[in-house]
């Protein structure tokens, strides 16, 4: 097989990080928290998925876990090996639990959540503990368009719990 070059390694990161930013669109027009994730393996993405605790009414509904259920569906096995993730936003604890726990290979992040992160930014439960899997991590990856889908969804969620017109 011949050697990716940075370019177009860097394309292929952005390429599956579009993917789960049209999912955190989705999540943004059912009025989520606009997260959204997409597994891959073999250089296919074989789960998709964006937040829905709103609309599910449940608290688990993050994109992670319906991301990693679909996946573990698709193969038939709730180990995930070879398979990597791509978020839009860090996870939480909740959802690094769930990365360690079903093998995933490595998380890449669009953009690092200062107040839940544990994946880096509150704590990092992927790299400060010894468990009976590593996931490795790269973060970064189009960060700017990961942190305009959550800036604008905040601006807007602040104006309409401020009585403001928002347009549509």
């Amino acid at each position: 097989m011949a050697q990716m070059t940075i370019k177009g390694v860097r394309l292929l990161k952005n390429k599956y990080m579009l993917s789960a930013l049209k999912e955190a669109q989705k999540a943004y027009e059912k009025q989520e928290v606009p997260v959204g994730c997409v597994i891959v393996k073999d250089g296919k993405i074989i789960a998709r998925a964006h937040n829905q605790k709103e609309t599910k009414l449940d608290t688990t509904k993050h994109a992670e876990i319906l991301a990693i259920s679909k996946a573990s569906k698709k193969l038939g096995t709730w180990r995930l090996l070879d398979c990597e993730m791509y978020v839009t936003l860090e996870p939480c604890s909740m959802c690094a639990g769930a990365l360690i726990n079903s093998r995933i290979k490595k998380v890449y992040i669009g953009t690092m959540d200062e107040k839940t992160g544990a994946c880096g930014s509150k704590l990092n439960l992927l790299k400060d503990y010894t468990f009976n899997h590593n996931v490795e991590i790269e973060t970064g990856i189009m960060q700017e368009e990961c942190e305009a889908i959550l800036k604008k969804f905040f601006k807007t969620l602040r104006k309409k719990k401020n009585g403001q017109m928002v347009p549509g």
